[in-house]
């Protein structure tokens, strides 16, 4: 299907584009990659008057790590992300979006604002307690992952607002396994491990509308060493957590077996004993 009609602004730095936004009176649409909005636009489901093309907006496609943070730029592609060493979680976690050609064009900023509860992104945000820098009308702010995602590909970035920058705290081990339904797909059942001294988070996607993070009580604090039992518990404490529905991809009894055997796989990999998986192409 076609596109519905719709202008075109090439911004030239992030002020001008907030302000081709502002001026499109909530009918604007931010254009990086659009791996993400040129679908939804192709389906209709979204009719925006204008677009804001940002790829030349320059000093966004950073990558730089500063006191254990990888800060990067929205115009970060899923491929260059895949391809550095600063943040491995990010990098592993990005090797599985869609195909080469997705991710030579996807954006790191793009991602996270679509909001996609399956995606792998938004799962690594959360499991890193990371956050994002907002530009808007009213100035710049800064949005944790907690507060970010808000219901299935709703974000709390406004209308006439873009993001600009990602924070993510590197672990110091990490774990990330995915199953999907064919290579490229969208994950069916995703899961982030990121430990950060004695405490490990778990994020999972493709559960409920925004990326879960599991509550697993004491089980969350590890010591030195985790052995296989609390790895297990863990694991089970995940699936417990989780309350998905059904749908054409499964049943919730099925996510949830899923994630409990993703979460044993993610966090095998951040133990040091990682479990021979199929790796994405």
């Amino acid at each position: 299907m076609k596109c519905p009609p719709f202008s075109y602004h090439r911004a030239t730095d992030v002020a001008d584009a907030v302000a081709a936004l502002q001026a499109a009176d909530d009918e604007g649409k931010i254009l990086a990659g659009g791996q993400s909005l040129v679908p939804v636009l192709a389906l209709r489901l979204a009719r925006p008057s204008v677009l804001v093309d940002v790829n030349r907006v320059p000093g966004l496609d950073s990558l730089e790590r500063r006191d254990g943070v990888l800060q990067a730029g929205a115009l970060v592609r899923h491929l260059a992300l895949a391809g550095q060493a600063l943040h491995p979680l990010a990098a592993e976690a990005a090797r599985w979006i869609g195909h080469t050609a997705i991710r030579s064009r996807g954006t790191l900023g793009g991602s996270l604002a679509h909001a996609d509860p399956s995606a792998e992104l938004p799962a690594v945000l959360r499991a890193c307690d990371g956050a994002v820098h907002v530009a808007g009308p009213a100035g710049s702010r800064r949005v944790g992952a907690d507060d970010l995602f808000v219901g299935a590909l709703q974000s709390a970035v406004g209308e006439n607002e873009m993001i600009t920058g990602v924070e993510l705290p590197v672990p110091d081990a990490w774990g990330f396994a995915e199953f999907a339904r064919r290579h490229g797909d969208f994950a069916v059942v995703a899961v982030a491990a990121a430990r950060f001294g004695d405490r490990v988070r778990v994020a999972v996607g493709g559960v409920a509308g925004v990326p879960h993070l599991v509550d697993a009580g004491d089980l969350d604090h590890v010591g030195d060493e985790i052995s296989d039992d609390h790895v297990a518990l863990l694991a089970a404490a995940a699936a417990d957590d989780v309350d998905p529905a059904s749908d054409l991809h499964g049943c919730a009894g099925y996510r949830r077996a899923l994630t409990e055997q993703m979460t044993l796989r993610a966090l095998a990999d951040l133990a040091g004993r990682p479990q021979p998986v199929r790796e994405p192409a």
